[in-house]
């Protein structure tokens, strides 16, 4: 089949303002069309990006494929702002696809990150032509990811490297209308290119070269509650509206993670029409955001990690073969969730999430004496305890624990994914309690949190928490985890300080894994106060935290309860099966 390749093609908004896109479609006849709307330039984009189907093998299955600029990015005119514009874009785009000559009417959504916050942002305006979509590694909800967190804290690192990078290009295009200077532009390419020094500038919010800037930057340091502003953002109570299947992938090391699962399991039981329920599909791999390859250099998952042995392109066509084309087995023998199991490295089939199995199971958190280091005396057990205590640690906002892997943005070696973790629990700010060695293997798959009793000599401070899996050489490998910035401890959107010694209940959630812990192994929660500069510090005042000074920090006096009026636990879903470990 010969196929033709149109550049810069201009789709009309209903404002008036034209998109640039570029499109390749058949030579003759009439395609199912699959759609991919960016913001950081359709000339340039990886477009066979780790999560992203191969384009050519797209086309070469039959497949027309449209790939456009955002609003105000690139080639495309108007004004960009992040997500203001994409409904109405998104809706706009589908119908003219569905108007030329060479669609069949019926068009398909993919993509990563941004790109997968535009396929929601178009399904929720119920866009007649379209009938399905593939988002990876996204977010319905852009406050609890990416740019800010389920805990209240800001994601730093991501929002100085993100809106850096975004200010360039958009500085780029000014300079060839003449409105910006070049001075500008390389103060911008210099701070995309080495953000690091950016997370350390206080206060956050006077961060030189993005508050000059200004736009969104000046909003979301202006909103760090999830208020109006962000909810007018939120997709979630729109999920009512989306009528068409989605193929939801993820990677258990992905900033977006916790979003990834949650999405699935409320479109699951809210989308619009049973045909989007049933249709919802989730792939889950041992992958961050950029890499899916599964190798790290301090944990690699084996040969069967990545998404090229996965077949992730292949299974990207069956999906639009079901639901563009109507091909009712295309689907047959793929399982409605996949997901790689860590510990035992392999893919595994499920038909649910969370696991229909799923043992719920409390390990308490008890200490023989001081738990502060992982050479402390911190325990993990199933088993409450009889005896009351608690761990004392000092959290000082200036002398922050480090950021080690994670999911978060692989800015810099070590930030992100499984890193041994000895150096980062050798802290004495950082609380540790492990099992004793375990005789069995215990598999953890499904979402985790942290149950804890907490007191402060602050009004408002963070806790953090890392599930961490210890091998028998000491390697200290983390697997997920989670913030709470307790001025939101009862909700996001309201603020309420803490009284000074007074004891709380919170819940951490540290979003979800699957990993099976091998015999020989133990299990280990670490518990802080800060995680830097993936999270921006807390100042321990009750004042706006992105707008306070190094001399306002004060220094922090924490305490974690633990026994049988405050029983801190760590709560982990235990799926017995043996003859698959």
């Amino acid at each position: 089949m010969q196929h033709l390749y149109e550049i810069d093609v201009r789709v009309p908004m209903r404002d008036g303002v034209a998109l640039a896109a570029n499109v390749w479609r058949p030579a003759d006849g009439e395609a199912p069309t699959l759609l991919v709307r960016l913001p950081y330039g359709k000339d340039v984009m990886a477009i066979s990006q780790s999560t992203t189907p191969d384009l050519l093998a797209l086309v070469q299955a039959g497949y027309a494929v449209v790939v456009q600029d955002c609003r105000g990015t690139h080639r495309s005119e108007g004004e960009f702002v992040p997500h203001m514009a994409d409904r109405a874009d998104g809706e706009d785009t589908v119908a003219w696809i569905t108007d030329q000559p060479w669609s069949d009417g019926t068009v398909g959504m993919y993509g990563p990150s941004y790109l997968g916050m535009v396929q929601w942002e178009t399904a929720v305006t119920g866009a007649p032509g379209l009938k399905a979509i593939a988002p990876a590694l996204t977010s319905i909800d852009n406050y609890e990811a990416p740019w800010y967190s389920p805990g209240g804290a800001l994601s730093l690192s991501l929002v100085t490297v993100w809106n850096a990078m975004m200010y360039a290009a958009d500085a780029q295009r000014s300079l060839g209308l003449g409105e910006d200077t070049l001075s500008q532009l390389q103060e911008l390419g210099q701070a995309f290119l080495f953000p690091e020094p950016l997370n350390d500038v206080l206060p956050t919010a006077e961060v030189p070269v993005l508050a000059a800037y200004g736009k969104w930057w000046d909003d979301w340091m202006a909103h760090p509650s999830h208020d109006g502003y962000w909810d007018a953002m939120e997709l979630t109570p729109e999920l009512k509206n989306v009528t068409v299947p989605a193929l939801n992938i993820g990677g258990w090391y992905d900033l977006y993670i916790g979003q990834t699962l949650r999405t699935y399991t409320t479109a699951r039981q809210k989308a619009g029409s049973a045909q989007a329920r049933d249709g919802q599909r989730l792939i889950i791999g041992p992958w961050d955001h950029l890499s899916t390859s599964g190798v790290y250099p301090d944990r690699s998952f084996g040969p069967l990690a990545s998404a090229d042995m996965l077949g992730l392109t292949g299974l990207h066509v069956k999906f639009f073969d079901r639901w563009l084309r109507g091909d009712t087995t295309a689907l047959d023998g793929v399982a409605p969730v996949k997901i790689f199991v860590m510990g035992i490295d392999q893919w595994r089939d499920e038909q649910e999430w969370p696991l229909p199995d799923t043992r719920w199971t409390d390990f308490h958190l008890t200490s023989a004496g001081p738990a502060n280091t992982a050479g402390g005396d911190g325990v993990l057990t199933t088993e409450a305890p009889a005896g009351a205590g608690h761990e004392t640690y000092l959290y000082d906002p200036r002398r922050p624990v480090p950021s080690a892997g994670g999911a978060s943005m692989p800015t810099t070696p070590g930030f992100c994914g499984p890193v041994d973790q000895r150096t980062v629990a050798g802290r004495e700010d950082v609380l540790c309690f492990a099992t004793p060695v375990l005789d069995e293997a215990v598999e953890v798959t499904g979402p985790v949190s942290l149950e804890l009793f907490v007191s402060s000599s602050a009004v408002d401070t963070d806790f953090t928490a890392k599930l961490v899996d210890v091998f028998p050489d000491g390697k200290a490998i983390n697997l997920c985890d989670g913030i709470l910035r307790t001025r939101y401890r009862s909700g996001l959107a309201t603020e309420e300080m803490m009284e000074p010694g007074t004891v709380y209940e919170i819940t951490i959630d540290m979003t979800g894994t699957s990993n099976v812990f091998l015999p020989g192994h133990r299990i280990r929660v670490d518990v802080s106060s800060s995680n830097f500069p993936r999270y921006d510090r807390n100042t321990n005042t009750s004042g706006v935290i992105a707008h306070e000074s190094e001399e306002q920090m004060i220094p922090a006096v924490n305490h974690i309860h633990h026994g049988p009026n405050h029983p801190s636990r760590l709560v982990l879903p235990v799926i017995d099966r043996k003859d698959q470990q």
